[in-house]
């Protein structure tokens, strides 16, 4: 009978999760995903987020779980440098009716919490992926794709290369400098030890969805983007990919087609 109720509840979060991709901003940019590597097999990961509240999907051959605004896209190889801790890209976020209840559904997967208030916490996920839970009661959906948070020695540098390229607006959330995208906040901590980049690490990169991926690059370019691997189609040969990166070391992936079908 517990087993049952457990589905059950996974099986309400997940039908809430099934939202498309927000519209995007003026510049053409919303949120489409975080893109994380196991060590081999998938499925630890893809357990947790879906307990998490997340929705399991794919399109074509992408491994993707949903979330209302925006995915966590998987994959797998044989080693990672690292986990999210110790790169630029610290952790991702979510907003959720309930820390309790989210913590609750992930206790059987024996996983790190850590926990200074009753509103929010932080869990180690599979592969050393570090995800962020913070409450807000008004929430009309279990969970939501909220934030990136990104380390570097100069947050309000890296506020303005975000509004310049992306189009993202500036904000403020306490203590952090923000940029905002329609989907995901990106959130900037002063870090001056020189962190990794996030190429090779378990959270390898970040990624916005643009309606126009040729006319975007070009965008970048006439402002003085150089370095842009791509445009070509990813391995599902649906969706348009190209990637950056971004001075500090944030691997971002520009995507054309990420949703994913019916």
């Amino acid at each position: 009978m517990r087993h049952l109720i457990v589905l059950t509840a996974v099986l309400s979060l997940s039908s809430s999760a099934a939202a498309q991709l927000v519209a995007p901003n003026a510049t053409g940019v919303a949120m489409g995903h975080v893109h994380v590597f196991a060590r081999g097999d998938v499925e630890a990961m893809r357990q947790f987020l879906r307990l998490l509240g997340g929705e399991p999907t794919q399109n074509g051959t992408l491994q993707m779980v949903r979330f209302p605004g925006g995915y966590v896209n998987l994959g797998s190889r044989d080693m990672n440098t690292g986990g999210s801790v110790g790169s630029v890209v610290n952790h991702f976020g979510f907003h959720v009716k309930s820390v309790a209840d989210t913590l609750a559904r992930i206790t059987p997967l024996g996983l790190k919490v850590e926990q200074n208030n009753p509103q929010q916490a932080f869990i180690t996920g599979p592969d050393d992926v570090r995800v962020e839970l913070l409450q807000d009661d008004a929430l009309p959906v279990p969970i939501r794709m909220h934030h990136v948070h990104i380390w570097v020695p100069a947050p309000l540098e890296a506020q303005a290369w975000y509004v310049k390229y992306f189009g993202a607006t500036v904000g403020k959330r306490g203590n952090f400098d923000t940029a905002n995208v329609p989907g995901v906040e990106l959130t900037f901590t002063r870090d001056e030890t020189g962190l990794a980049p996030t190429e090779g690490r378990s959270l390898d990169h970040i990624g916005f969805e643009v309606a126009n991926l040729e006319a975007f690059l070009k965008r970048l370019q006439s402002l003085g983007i150089t370095q842009i691997d791509g445009p070509r189609l990813s391995g599902n040969k649906v969706t348009k990919i190209s990637y950056i990166k971004d001075p500090w070391g944030t691997r971002i992936e520009i995507t054309e087609g990420l949703e994913a079908k019916p």
